[in-house]
């Protein structure tokens, strides 16, 4: 016979779920604004070599 009750483990691994997608995004976001600020740089860098 089945068990009767409220379903095992759901809850949990709705949590974690939760948190594995928040630390996904998280870590692509740190990554895209890395890119950015590498971006920002290599352009002034170029613009000050253009100058002089």
């Amino acid at each position: 016979m089945a068990k009767t009750g409220r379903d095992k483990n759901t809850k949990n691994k709705a949590k974690h779920s939760k948190l594995m997608l928040q630390k996904k995004n998280k870590k692509k976001a740190e990554e895209q604004l890395r890119k950015e600020r590498l971006k920002a740089i290599i352009q002034k860098a170029k613009k000050e070599n253009e100058d002089n």
